[in-house]
């Protein structure tokens, strides 16, 4: 599964980074906890360069904890990028949760800071740029260190449309920038991962592979969530005998009595991606990164 979904105003908004980018003194990278390595989108690290990074690992209140805690070990060993070597420069990863907004507006502008201490001079503030891939959190980060709604955000892929400028009370200018993907991405599991975790549009995926995917992750890593979740006294041993079995437990049942697998997988890719089924990752780092 090879996924390509790619508006048009991608294209145009990958034109105002590559002319932007230049002009900040830090890019801040918001990446999805439960996904570091497939929401860590190649072109930002194209485009960026040199320029210091701080990578954000967003939703960690959704993601497992010791994962999220591996993922913060990988890219503090100078792995740069979670997807692969990553662009040159400094990288500063932390992990934000949405229920915890004083602590983004307290580290975000300092850590910029850090990063970039020879940026600040008298007359001129700091500038740093929120980036990402759609979906991962930037116009809520956004909204939470101006502490009162300046951007849109929503539940779905490419709300933001338009790059937006605000002042943070500290004099710190920060740009925010519609979400982009990369043209195709090959990796079929970073497809799914990118899918299940509502990094694109509901219509552009397909239901029954990526609930199959999220059926077989769930019972690999995480078999007693789905067991108390969904009343089952045995586990199933294949991803398409549980969609089957959480179909028959939540009633999606098309007449004749048959079990529908869409809303079967449906029904698991939401109740992920809520947290109903606790805190999941969806990927972990490579074998041997610590």
């Amino acid at each position: 599964m090879s996924l390509q979904w790619y508006p048009g105003h991608m294209t145009k908004a990958r034109r105002v980074l590559a002319a932007s980018i230049p002009k900040q003194d830090v890019i801040i990278e918001v990446l999805d906890a439960r996904m570091p390595a497939a929401s860590d989108n190649p072109l930002l690290d194209e485009l960026r360069g040199t320029k210091p990074c701080l990578k954000v690992l967003s939703k960690s209140d959704l993601a497992d904890p010791a994962i999220t805690e591996a993922w913060l070990r990988f890219l503090a060993a100078g792995k740069g990028s979670a997807g692969g070597p990553g662009a040159p420069g400094v990288v500063i990863a932390i992990a934000l949760s949405s229920k915890k907004p004083a602590d983004a507006r307290a580290r975000i502008p300092a850590l910029c800071k850090e990063l970039a201490p020879t940026a600040m001079r008298v007359g001129r503030p700091l500038r740093a740029m929120i980036v990402g891939i759609p979906n991962v959190g930037k116009s809520t980060l956004i909204n939470t260190l101006m502490d009162r709604v300046v951007a849109k955000v929503g539940d779905e892929p490419a709300v933001t449309k338009a790059q937006q400028q605000v002042v943070l009370q500290s004099g710190m200018v920060i740009s925010d920038n519609p979400g982009i993907m990369w043209p195709k991405i090959e990796d079929e599991s970073a497809a799914l991962r990118l899918a299940l975790g509502g990094a694109i549009p509901d219509s552009a995926i397909d239901y029954e592979s990526v609930g199959l995917f999220a059926a077989e992750l769930l019972l690999t890593r995480y078999p007693e969530r789905l067991r108390a979740r969904y009343k089952l006294e045995a586990l199933p041993e294949t991803a398409a005998e549980l969609l089957i079995a959480v179909g028959k437990r939540r009633g999606c049942i098309r007449s004749g009595g048959v079990v529908d697998v869409h809303k079967a997988a449906d029904l698991i890719i939401h109740e992920l991606r809520a947290g109903s089924l606790g805190r999941v990752s969806l990927e972990v780092p490579p074998a041997g990164s610590g």
